[in-house]
């Protein structure tokens, strides 16, 4: 078992800074991702100030785990990046966060993915806060830090939403 097993959703962190190694780390994660037509559109803010972070928790009702974290990155799409009608940024961007959530299990912390797009509510006032220009989208935040609980274990397989060869359920 490797930590895609043990990757869970951690929404709490100790007070304990995160060596600034395991960010680099986790942000280099993030780019080995893959990318339609290797473009890579991603670009990364990483948010240590308490002031920032605070205030990234109040721009989405869901937001409130990057307050309590030690790092939130906010992951950001530059559509200047891609070509004009590409329709795969979203699956770069979720790639890049995945990764980054499975290296944060390898370092030994806690981590949590907090979805801005495509809630435009919440993706404006990320905008407007960071002063975005127009071709920067702001996906996501990654918000992590050591915590108190474990990333452990719950399987999660199940084999009524397997087929094979064609589809072999009716309606439901």
């Amino acid at each position: 078992m490797n930590s895609i097993f043990y990757r869970r959703s951690i929404r709490n962190f100790i007070d304990k800074d995160v060596e600034c190694e395991k960010i680099e780390r986790i942000l280099r994660a993030a780019m080995q991702a893959p990318s339609a037509h290797n473009f890579k559109p991603w670009e990364f803010i990483v948010i240590e100030s308490e002031e920032k972070k605070t205030a990234i928790s109040k721009l989405s009702p869901h937001a409130t785990p990057a307050a309590k974290s030690k790092v939130s990155i906010v992951v950001l799409g530059n559509t200047k990046l891609i070509e004009k009608d590409d329709m795969w940024l979203q699956q770069d961007l979720g790639a890049a966060i995945q990764n980054m959530l499975l290296q944060i299990v390898e370092e030994g912390l806690g981590g949590v993915w907090l979805g801005f797009y495509p809630e435009m509510e919440r993706v404006d006032k990320m905008k407007k806060y960071f002063n975005l220009p127009e071709y920067i989208i702001p996906f996501g935040v990654v918000s992590f830090g050591y915590s108190d609980e474990e990333n452990k274990f719950i399987d999660k397989y199940d084999e009524t939403k397997v087929n094979f060869e064609n589809y072999s359920r009716e309606s439901e």
